[in-house]
């Protein structure tokens, strides 16, 4: 790094080797809550068959609100409460182990 550019160009990323290095972001992060709880917009909810799921991560990496959370040996976890029920986890998931479930009226 030359002497001239700025302090902030110094600050380094981490390096991972693969996605699945990432840090796991925990059901209960501060953004999530940042409008108010927005699962009750959806008409359909993401269902998790735990005995198809490998726990491969896929849902994870692109579920565009961050309300799927894994724990140690077993099936994900969705916060409902900010679930929107895009259903992007479904259409990822390659062992279709997700089902859109139609939510109660």
């Amino acid at each position: 790094m030359k002497k001239d550019d700025p302090k902030s160009m110094e600050t380094k990323c981490p390096i991972y080797k693969s996605w699945r290095e990432l840090p796991l972001v925990p059901i209960s992060r501060g953004m999530k809550g940042s409008i108010g709880e927005t699962g009750d917009w959806r008409t359909y909810r993401p269902g998790i068959d735990e005995k198809e799921c490998n726990r491969c991560g896929i849902c994870y990496v692109y579920c565009p609100d961050g309300v799927i959370q894994f724990k140690e040996g077993s099936a994900p976890e969705i916060d409902y409460k900010y679930c929107k029920g895009c259903g992007i986890c479904k259409v990822k998931c390659p062992k279709k182990a997700i089902e859109m479930i139609r939510e109660r009226e």
